[in-house]
């Protein structure tokens, strides 16, 4: 939101702070809004409204119409294992809550960019398939193997085990490409890895960056499940990821597919993430390690982006996993521990 608001746009928001519901009080996303209207008086607007309510959110569009230039669909329940236990708030929330974007853009701003945060989880384990090798604190692929560089938009989503989130988002993923491809919509789905960065309410079931800063600062126990402690992530701060976003709103195109994230550029291990927390707090977290790993969880994903630079080559990444981990220390930190 700051990121248009900042570029003379009025943003309006939709968000009921569900989050909160489902990770807890910690992972509320209030205090965001908050400064946001704070901040941005005349240029942010915020809608305390359910993406799943047709009729609400249809007065919303309805209220913009033709005027609305871009439409970013964030909302999500996001974590494996909230969703098995609750599948139908999850896949009502992630595919249905979609659906209700995408219809009510096409009958109120057919003109309208929307851009779709999908997840990498739509290639459910088919990433556990690659020939793996273990290092003292991470998993890799061989430099000589195709999706050293990072896995691409080619790899199958098919015959493999998503969890029942990643199931959700794959229905949503492939609704986005519809509605660009049958109708004509201008709509890019964007796979992402783990975004984070300080405006990051992250939870023991999702946000896993943020949440081991936190637990780091606060002196509360953390936990790895599976793995050994050396699964790979990449993660991208949210700043270069919403200037993705923006090069694809300048230049549009239809039914788009892109993973995005991190790359090479920016990823660790678990073991990795823990030793830079441990640097840059100067004390040890306290962590366990629980043997099980979760449903469908990947031991190793890194972004490929190359599709994206090619189609945008003015973008690139510019924040790495230490400068997103001393950001969130020097602007979370103190609303943490107060």
């Amino acid at each position: 939101m700051r990121f248009f608001c900042d570029r003379g746009f009025v943003a309006v928001g939709i968000d009921n702070d569900m989050r909160r519901a489902f990770f807890g009080d910690g992972s509320s996303t209030r205090w965001n809004r908050d400064r946001l209207l704070e901040e941005y008086p005349d240029r942010y607007v915020h809608y305390d409204l359910d993406v799943r309510d047709r009729e609400a959110t249809g007065r919303v569009f309805e209220k913009y119409g033709r005027d609305i230039e871009l439409v970013i669909h964030a909302a999500a329940q996001p974590s494996h294992d909230w969703a098995a236990r609750d599948p139908h708030t999850d896949f009502s929330v992630n595919a249905t809550g979609t659906l209700v974007m995408l219809e009510h853009a096409r009958q109120h701003c057919p003109d309208a960019v929307f851009i779709f945060c999908s997840t990498n989880k739509v290639y459910g384990d088919n990433p556990n398939r690659l020939p793996l090798v273990e290092h003292p604190l991470r998993w890799e692929v061989e430099e000589d193997h195709r999706f050293f560089g990072g896995i691409d938009e080619t790899m199958s989503v098919d015959q493999c085990k998503h969890s029942l989130f990643g199931a959700s988002k794959l229905a949503a993923d492939v609704l986005v490409q519809e509605y660009g491809r049958y109708f004509g919509m201008k709509s890019a789905v964007f796979r992402g890895g783990c975004l984070t960065g300080p405006n990051h309410a992250g939870a023991e079931l999702h946000g896993f960056l943020s949440y081991l800063v936190r637990c780091a600062v606060t002196h509360t126990p953390y936990s790895v499940f599976g793995y050994k402690g050396k699964q790979v992530r990449d993660n991208i701060h949210s700043h270069d990821l919403v200037n993705a976003f923006d090069h694809f709103f300048q230049a549009p195109r239809v039914g788009e597919v892109y993973n995005i994230g991190g790359g090479r550029f920016s990823n660790c291990s678990m073991l990795e993430a823990i030793a830079l927390c441990d640097e840059l707090t100067g004390s040890p977290l306290q962590w366990r390690y629980d043997e099980s790993n979760r449903i469908g969880d990947h031991v190793w994903w890194i972004s490929d982006n190359q599709k994206f630079q090619d189609h945008f080559p003015g973008w690139k990444l510019t924040f790495s996993v230490r400068d997103i981990v001393s950001q969130i220390l020097a602007q979370d930190s103190s609303r943490w521990t107060r």
